[in-house]
């Protein structure tokens, strides 16, 4: 990464170092107990000093983090709860403006102008930070806004086709419903104004950076452009590809990031660990070294589009979600990339859970559009044993009792992956 980079990271970290020592609660505490100050913070290396901040210390002390008087609080938001307890993240006036900075620079970095109309399938309600972060960046960056929301796929196309839209930001398998129903209806994605499609939430891309099956599956039938995202509410920061699609673009001047190790140490260009997040710029609850979970490949050479600055590569999953098949150690993403291969396949749930010795097991339940279950099951066997050399449980289930496992969760958000064992790794 460039020197101004750096040097602009090292100034702006050093201001956050005081500010959260002097308004957080949280930070002013884990400070004394190792013995810091905000003068033991110099540079950017210093940052081993500091020790990490975790999921589990944000849903303990939840508020404890806030750095501003509530009188300040603009907005408030919450994780979507996917590994917990959902943590308030509480917003200032300042940050909702940086939220927008963000988003309207990620559009740009993605090939998005001020001339575009952009569709948003996508809530702006229920404390869903995403939703309004890209609708103020689309309106930072001066394009036009068309707020359909999630779901109703006749009413997506009647929009497309009135209004005209260039870019979709959606969830991938949300786009793959919108093509079965074009299928249907005999209506031509092709013969559309659509050219790009903003895709958040799910991957679309392989480590390699080749499309995934979810990937292809819409490139295959619709001739845009895919941009794949990474993004959390803690954070307030987004990684978004550039048009050359090789991974997610740090935005230097908002996040400082690190990818770790098992052993907390950083990890090489190429390498695969835990992403670490220091927040830039933030006024109501800033971070230091927030352990995310979430497991991405490091890349820290130029791209091809010209940017210098550090890239991640589409997430492999979650720490915490980790399992130990038979000595395999696998994630979820991988698992779900394997199913996906299988065109008879209408949907599915993984669950994780622990046997009767304790050790992991898999158990995936899947929604067919065959009656040749048998053969479906031989296939999958055949995939998991060439790709994963381990082969989980397979069961097949209706619509009814797949609804109940997808959303039989307390987060806001469909749970694909069910993890009902009693300790995580």
């Amino acid at each position: 990464m460039d020197s101004k980079y750096i040097d602009l990271q090292t100034e702006k970290l050093k201001e956050l170092v005081e500010f959260v020592y002097i308004n957080s609660k949280f930070y002013k505490q884990a400070f004394e107990q190792n013995g810091l100050t905000p003068f033991s913070i110099t540079s950017i290396a210093d940052l081993s000093k500091i020790p990490f901040t975790t999921k589990e210390d944000l849903q303990r002390f939840n508020m404890g983090f806030l750095c501003v008087d509530v009188s300040h609080i603009a907005e408030y938001f919450t994780t979507s709860g996917t590994l917990g307890k959902p943590v308030l993240i509480a917003l200032t006036e300042n940050d909702l403006q940086r939220l927008a900075y963000n988003e309207c620079t990620s559009f740009q970095n993605a090939g998005v102008q001020s001339k575009d109309i952009v569709q948003l399938m996508l809530t702006l309600d229920r404390q869903f930070m995403a939703g309004i972060a890209y609708y103020e960046g689309i309106r930072k960056l001066g394009a036009a806004v068309l707020r359909t929301g999630p779901g109703l796929a006749a009413m997506q196309w009647e929009m497309i086709d009135r209004i005209k839209p260039t870019v979709l930001v959606a969830v991938p398998s949300f786009i793959i419903k919108l093509l079965e129903h074009a299928e249907l209806n005999k209506i031509h994605p092709n013969e559309s104004s659509v050219v790009k499609i903003i895709c958040i939430g799910e991957a679309i891309r392989n480590n390699d950076f080749d499309f995934n099956k979810l990937g292809k599956r819409i490139v295959e039938k619709w001739n845009v452009q895919l941009i794949s995202t990474y993004a959390s509410t803690e954070m307030q920061t987004a990684f978004t590809e550039c048009t050359h699609g090789k991974g997610g673009h740090l935005l230097p001047d908002l996040l400082i990031v690190e990818v770790i190790n098992e052993d907390n140490n950083h990890v090489q260009h190429g390498e695969s660990g835990e992403i670490v997040v220091t927040t830039l710029g933030v006024e109501g609850m800033p971070l230091l070294r927030y352990k995310t979970g979430d497991i991405a490949t490091f890349y820290d050479e130029p791209c091809a589009c010209g940017k210098t600055t550090i890239r991640l590569g589409p997430i492999l999953g979650r720490k915490q979600q980790m399992i130990k098949l038979k000595g395999t150690t696998i994630y979820p993403a991988g698992i779900f990339e394997i199913i996906q291969q299988c065109d008879s396949i209408n949907d599915f749930a993984v669950e994780a859970f622990h046997d009767e010795l304790g050790a992991d097991g898999i158990k995936i339940h899947l929604l067919s559009d065959t009656q040749n279950n048998e053969a479906v099951s031989t296939q999958l066997q055949l995939l998991f044993k060439s790709k994963l050399r381990v082969v989980p449980d397979i069961r097949f289930v209706g619509q009814n009792e797949l609804d109940i496992l997808l959303n039989n969760t307390h987060s806001r958000k469909q749970q694909r992956f069910i993890d009902n064992r009693q300790l995580h790794f």
